[in-house]
């Protein structure tokens, strides 16, 4: 399910960032989020009885941190390659991973990822996009709120009922925060495309990953995740014609092998299920 995930979100990245200069970074994101949402409440229909107060507000929070992470990680493949954006933002998942790691461990890995980093920016070659730096690493911090909530979430309601939740409240908030300013520039074509868009990016997905954090350890689905970097290097490649050069490459590689350390060091216990009426 992981690597499913994986495939489905650099996938419907390479064909997201397609739309940026017809609807705009912000309209790409909404279009997709707005649509999942919808799909997510006709598709689950969640149940009102599945919630505790406690775990609808987690439900709530996620849906609030996803459309954040999109929107900021579209801003982002407006300014830079999507390798390195990619590669940013999993400095999130790392932290978490890092978190849960064995004392001895937590300056090794942050000390490759730094490295890795260094290589992706190449602050010293003087034509770095510090704003599209700044949106990675932004969703970054989001990436990482996501899976500790998507881990509650998960937890703490049955099926995919807090999925739906959280998929409608992060359309609901890119609506309000982008919605009005792409209205205009929409097209039938559009529209359905968006459509198609949403399902590869991010219902699949995200839902994928949900079930997913349901079963793995810590250790297990950030190592999977570790090589998201490289995914998103080799679509970028084959769709985007974005070719990375040797720096980029080695600070990708510095990045995969951070987050594979980090996330092997980690481990998360079985959960104890709340959720209502299971």
């Amino acid at each position: 399910m992981a690597m499913g995930s994986m495939l489905c979100v650099q996938l419907g990245l390479a064909v997201a960032v397609t739309l940026i200069d017809r609807l705009g970074a912000d309209g790409t994101a909404w279009l997709r989020l707005g649509w999942a949402g919808v799909l997510m409440l006709v598709i689950v229909r969640p149940r009102p009885s599945a919630f505790t107060r406690r775990s609808f507000g987690y439900s709530v929070a996620l849906g609030v941190v996803t459309a954040l992470i999109t929107l900021l990680f579209m801003a982002a493949l407006e300014r830079i390659p999507m390798g390195t954006a990619s590669a940013l933002e999993f400095l999130g998942p790392l932290g978490v991973a890092v978190a849960t790691a064995g004392a001895g461990r937590r300056v090794l890995w942050p000390a490759l990822a730094a490295v890795g980093v260094l290589l992706l920016t190449q602050p010293w070659a003087g034509h770095v996009d510090l704003i599209g730096v700044g949106f990675a690493l932004t969703s970054a911090i989001f990436w990482a709120c996501y899976i500790v909530l998507t881990q509650r979430v998960g937890d703490d309601v049955a099926g995919a009922n807090g999925l739906a939740v959280s998929m409608a409240t992060a359309g609901l908030v890119a609506t309000i925060a982008v919605g009005p300013l792409a209205f205009g520039r929409l097209t039938p074509e559009l529209i359905l495309f968006g459509l198609g868009l949403a399902v590869l990016l991010p219902v699949i997905p995200f839902t994928l990953e949900f079930f997913a954090l349901r079963r793995l350890t810590t250790s297990a689905f950030g190592t999977l995740m570790s090589l998201e970097p490289a995914f998103a290097m080799v679509i970028g490649l084959i769709i985007l014609h974005q070719v990375p050069g040797p720096a980029a490459m080695a600070g990708i590689g510095f990045v995969v092998v951070a987050g594979i350390g980090a996330a092997r060091a980690g481990a998360r216990p079985a959960p104890l299920l709340t959720e209502v009426g299971r």
